[in-house]
Formats: C-alpha cells, sequence, structure tokens
C-alpha cells in the first residue's frame, strides 16, 4: 500500500535556484524547451527556456551527437553549474547529457525563438499555442495573471468572499437582444452576459462579493476594443454610503495592484518596456462636464448628448492627462437612459445616475454604480421601462425579503492589460479570442 503525504522530491531545480549562485559547481538537471541552439562547432550554445525565463546551456560536441536535439525539444538536462558573465543571470550549466521527451515533428509555422516575432496579429492568433511560447508574449499573461492575482488579494483583505456563478441562464442581467441564445434540456437558455443578477443576490447573503469569470455578449462588433467573450473582474459591496464607495474601492484595487507588478512582475514589464502609471489620485468629472470640457478644449460638437462616443473616450483621457497628469478618470452621473434598469437614479435629478465609468488612457474599462435595492422602486422602475417580472423571480425575491444599500462594478480584464501595455488590439492580450471570424484554436 503506498499512501500520498504531499511531499515531493524534486529531481529538477529551478531557474531562481541557478541563479542563487549556492550551486556553482554542483552537478544538477534541468527540464525544459529548447529555445535557440547556437552550433559553434566544437562546442554548442544550447538555450533552455522555462516558465521562469531562459537559461544558457554549453554542450560538447560529443555530448551533443549521442543526443542531438532540435530546437523547440522538451529535454531534461545534466550538467555542472559555472559562473560565466556573459550568460543570462552569470550562471550557465556546462551539459554532461541530454535526454529528450518529445521534439517537433515539423518546422514551426511562427519563429517563437526570436526576440521580437515581426509577425502579423492574425498569424500569432491562428498558432497561438506555438506563438505564446515566445518570451515576450508569455510576459503580457504574465503581467495579466498579476492583475487578477491583485484584484484577489485586494479584496479578500477587505472583507469580500469569492464567488462563482452560472454562466448558462434563463433571463439576461442587462436586457436587449445581444444574448448567445441556446436550447437548455428543450427550454430556452442564453450565455450569461453578466453575473451581475447574481452577485446582488448574494451582497444579501455575504455582504462583500466577487467574481473573475467569463461572460458573452452577441454583439456583431468587428474593432479592436471588442470580444465575444472576455473575462470580467466583478465585485458588488452591501451597505455602503453612495457610489463613490465602489469608486474608492475600485482605486484601492488599482494601488494595490500597480504595487505588486512593480516588485514581483518587474522582470515582465522590463522586457515589455511598461510604464506603470500613478494611480495615487485619480480625477472624477460629471458625465455632462466631461462632454462639455473636451466640446470647449477640442473645437468638437456634442453629438450624443446620452452616451460617450470613442472618440469622445479618448478625448476625456487626453484633456485629463494634459490638464492632470492622469492615465485615469472616473466619468459618472450618466444619462438613466443609458443604463440598465437596477441603476440607482439621483434623488435630485432622476434623469441621471449613481453610476459611473472608468476610463483609463482613452478607454471604458469598468462601468459600475449603486444600485436599487427597494422592491417598490425596483418594480416602479421596471414597469416604467415596460419591463415583466418574467424570469427574473429570484432575483426580485431577494428584494421582497429585505435587501442592504449596495453597488459594484465590472472590470473588462483583456482592456485594462491592452492599455497597460499600450497594446492596440484587445486580441493581443487574449489568450484565444473569440469574435466574429474565430472560434478556434
Amino acid at each position: 500500500m503506498e499512501f500520498m503525504t504531499g511531499e515531493r522530491k524534486r529531481t529538477d531545480i529551478s531557474v531562481a535556484e541557478l541563479l542563487s549562485g549556492r550551486l556553482d559547481g554542483e552537478q544538477v538537471t534541468m527540464r525544459g524547451m529548447v529555445h535557440i541552439i547556437r552550433d559553434m562547432g566544437e562546442v554548442s550554445f544550447l538555450i533552455l527556456r522555462k516558465a521562469e525565463g531562459l537559461v544558457q546551456c554549453v554542450c560538447s560536441e560529443a555530448v551533443f551527437q549521442q543526443n542531438p536535439c532540435k530546437e523547440e525539444a522538451a529535454i531534461e538536462v545534466t550538467g555542472i553549474v559555472h559562473q560565466e558573465q556573459r550568460a543570462p543571470g552569470g550562471y550557465e550549466i556546462r551539459l554532461e547529457s541530454i535526454r529528450i521527451f518529445s521534439e517537433p515533428t515539423e518546422a514551426l509555422p511562427v519563429p517563437v525563438n526570436k526576440w521580437k516575432m515581426n509577425t502579423s496579429l492574425e498569424a500569432k492568433l491562428q498558432y497561438r499555442t506555438v506563438s505564446l511560447r515566445n518570451p515576450k508574449e508569455r510576459a503580457k499573461f504574465r503581467i495579466q495573471e498579476g492583475i487578477v492575482r491583485g484584484f484577489r488579494d485586494y479584496l479578500h483583505r477587505e472583507g469580500f468572499t469569492e464567488i462563482h456563478t452560472p454562466k448558462l441562464v434563463a433571463k439576461n442581467a442587462e436586457g436587449g437582444a445581444n444574448v448567445f441564445k441556446l436550447e437548455y434540456f428543450h427550454h430556452p437558455a442564453a450565455l450569461a452576459q453578466s453575473p451581475q443578477f447574481y452577485k446582488q443576490m448574494m451582497v444579501g447573503v455575504f455582504d462583500r462579493v466577487f467574481e473573475v469569470a467569463p461572460v458573452f455578449r452577441a454583439e456583431k462588433h468587428n474593432t479592436k476594443r471588442h470580444l465575444n467573450e472576455y473575462t470580467s473582474m466583478d465585485f458588488e459591496m452591501g451597505y455602503i454610503d453612495g457610489y463613490e464607495d465602489i469608486m474608492q474601492m475600485e482605486t484601492g484595487f488599482l494601488q494595490y495592484t500597480m504595487e505588486l507588478l512593480k516588485t514581483e512582475y518587474a522582470k515582465e514589464l522590463e522586457m515589455l518596456q511598461v510604464e506603470l502609471p500613478d494611480v495615487s489620485r485619480i480625477p472624477s468629472v460629471p458625465f455632462a462636464k466631461a462632454k462639455e470640457l473636451v466640446a470647449e478644449k477640442y473645437n468638437r460638437q456634442i453629438r450624443n448628448p446620452h452616451d460617450l462616443e470613442p472618440e469622445e473616450e479618448q478625448l476625456i483621457g487626453r484633456y485629463f492627462k494634459e490638464e492632470y497628469g492622469a492615465d485615469f478618470v472616473f466619468v459618472t452621473e450618466y444619462p438613466s437612459k443609458k443604463r440598465p434598469f437596477y441603476a440607482m437614479d439621483d434623488p435630485k435629478d432622476p434623469s441621471v445616475t449613481l453610476s459611473f465609468d472608468l476610463l483609463f488612457r482613452g478607454m471604458e474599462i469598468t462601468t459600475g454604480g449603486q444600485r436599487i435595492h427597494e422592491y417598490p422602486m425596483l418594480r416602479e422602475k421596471m414597469e416604467k421601462r415596460g419591463m415583466t417580472e418574467d424570469g427574473m423571480d429570484a432575483y426580485l425575491r431577494a428584494f421582497k425579503d429585505g435587501m442592504p444599500p449596495h453597488g459594484g462594478l465590472g472590470i473588462g480584464l483583456e482592456r485594462l492589460t491592452m492599455k497597460l501595455l499600450g497594446e492596440d488590439n484587445v486580441r493581443e492580450t487574449t489568450l484565444f479570442p473569440r469574435d466574429l471570424s474565430r472560434l478556434e484554436p
């Protein structure tokens, strides 16, 4: 009888262990992918790629002939650690043996071992499982991991409970026709556009909740900023005094996350030459005022008084960068007619809501605000919009039984990553994009 104890004997070393200097002169084993082979005749330089980075290995002609390997082969090497200032990190492994796990059966479709691949976005996406092996491409998603990690860590610290809501739903949260419809055991269903209903209901259970999960929008957009499936970072918090509490919480998350990236993802930031934004103070401006400011400064006519056009978002971002040095700006008090039925109207002016968008370098990455928490008020607003309770029994039940004042937001992870890294297309920061023309890989 054998029992698992959770203790695993390591047979190979990490890059961090190699670069620590403690193993200088010792025999070690390391596993990874062959990134580059440089044949110099009597010796070859074999660059091993691991998730942590690149390691230089020096291989004699005799050792290489015993087990000749190809670039992108998965291998295990054994050799002696030597200090070498010209090697990445100052240490290399002088090989004694090579063990091959697998090798590519054909030439790679994209040059992943080039520092800059010089490959079209279409090619990178078509051969995504290979193109992501490139260190710079991979670094984007390490930073994205840091953003999600910061979101989770900060909210846990602030007393939030992580929840997991259904993605197969009977009624969509946002309204409208932009849902992916499907059949669920002979019943009509849809893919969730948002966890909105569920996270509101769970405020009545846990007070503060959050979720990181995919959402689906059947919008026929073909732009650089839209996806049909993206990752939404949502939170909802109860017993708020106003929607400003939500904006303060998001500002705290951004401050925590930028510090986390600075300290623990410095290598990736340097590799991609990313300059982190200043989030010590984020300005806030009412929707109507924001429109007036950019119309006046940039001589632009206000065409749509009820929503922000992409060009206006860019100009608002530009205005606050020029005037206040700010990369982020909260735009508040959105018109009621452009917000969902559950958005709380301003008691002083019912034509606007106690809601906001957060713009980052001229693009909306967050929508949030205070919600209606009293059932009569919620029902009144639904009636004004010609809505029925059909399919929303469970959601409305929570309000009939009493709910605390609450609000929350949703952050588009891929958009936030895109703007942070200075990319031009949201697909660059999406592992496997889903859009009008792409359902694979």
